[in-house]
């Protein structure tokens, strides 16, 4: 951020005078809002989506009244939220019931800074950049605890010890199935993940096709992340007909409306991070969109990562209302008898593979024969 400022600075004659670490801060400020607002119109949007994919499914009409075609049913369910009166139950800790949909929230929303939405568009390449996205989102875990804690009410509590449970459980294979992606690029950093699947017509070069065990690690990763963020059918933290909703149970108004904004906030992370680490990311097919001029390079792999994405994020919808939900207890045996081992052995796969045939995937070593 510090050397895009110093450029600013040199560019623009009138911020001369302005000190660095004020250019810098202002440039923070702004990233920082229009990836919120990003971020707000996804989850806005995909609530929308999610409905009217549900409704195809299960054969129902959907939101269908709010504008053409039920089209502005998100903004009217968000003025709904926000004019709703915020209740705190008499005998609920005040202090933590207020904090921990904020919790949620800010764990959902910080994972948004180094997503790599395109060849230059992403808000902070740190070269940590997958064990922060593995950290900030930990977040959400004591925010979960917290409110099924403070409301003092035994449904909220169950749970939020089962989203507690759920979380650290899945977080173990989610990591481990991300792995093979860093082994390949020899990097933690997003950017340097998806630059190490350019080249082979820009989708050979995908992790996903590297070797049979990269293929394996998606499959892996998408059913882990579909149960960290409470996705159906692992969304046992919230299930109705057992815990009447949960661990947000008591929560109304804008503070219950910001759990369902975090939930849709993660799933459109877990859809980032497989496009960037398995489908090549803001990689464009059959065309390098980094030989382009600045503004259309970005524009044109923008584009293709939110297609990429979006496209995860509508399988993720399909899944959630095709397959029933599990027991708590087949959830948690999934995890620790299945998950666990089986990307353990996925790992090793992948490391010998590397080992074995020096880093050189299946596409590189077929081309390498006609080169």
């Amino acid at each position: 951020m510090e050397t895009l400022a110093l450029s600013l600075v040199n560019a623009v004659p009138l911020l001369a005078g302005v000190p660095l670490w004020a250019v810098t801060l202002l440039l923070m400020v702004a990233v920082a809002a229009v990836i919120l607002v990003f971020a707000l119109t996804f989850e806005g949007v995909g609530s929308l989506v999610l409905r009217k994919v549900a409704g195809d499914i299960q054969a129902r009409i959907g939101p269908n009244r709010v504008g053409p075609k039920g089209i502005l049913q998100f903004l009217a369910d968000g003025v709904k939220l926000v004019l709703k009166e915020d209740i705190i139950p008499a005998n609920a800790d005040r202090l933590l019931f207020k904090l921990a949909p904020y919790f949620v929230f800010v764990g959902s929303f910080a994972a948004f800074v180094v997503v790599p939405f395109g060849v230059g568009l992403i808000a902070a390449d740190l070269n940590i950049g997958i064990y922060y996205v593995m950290a900030v989102t930990s977040l959400v875990v004591i925010g979960v605890l917290l409110a099924g804690w403070s409301s003092n009410n035994k449904w909220a509590l169950l749970g939020g010890m089962r989203a507690a449970a759920q979380i650290v459980s899945y977080e173990i294979p989610v990591g481990m199935a991300l792995i093979p992606a860093v082994l390949i690029a020899g990097s933690l950093s997003l950017q340097d993940i998806v630059r190490s699947q350019e080249g082979l017509l820009g989708i050979f070069g995908w992790n996903l096709f590297h070797n049979p065990f990269t293929f394996f690690s998606f499959f892996l990763y998408f059913t882990a992340a579909q149960a960290e963020t409470n996705q159906t059918p692992f969304d046992l933290p919230e299930a109705e007909s057992e815990l009447v909703s949960g661990y947000n149970v008591e929560y109304s108004g804008i503070r219950f409306g910001l759990f369902f904004l975090a939930e849709f906030g993660d799933m459109f992370i877990v859809a980032a991070l497989s496009t960037a680490c398995f489908l090549g990311g803001w990689n464009v097919p059959f065309f390098n969109a980094g030989t382009l001029p600045w503004i259309w390079g970005n524009l044109l792999s923008l584009g293709v990562f939110l297609a990429k994405a979006f496209t995860v994020v509508l399988i993720m919808m399909w899944v959630r209302w095709t397959l029933p939900r599990l027991r708590v207890d087949q959830l948690m045996r999934m995890s620790w008898k299945y998950l666990v081992p089986l990307t353990f052995v996925n790992l090793l796969g992948v490391s010998l593979w590397l080992l074995v045939f020096k880093g050189r995937g299946i596409p590189g070593m077929i081309a390498s024969l006609f080169g």
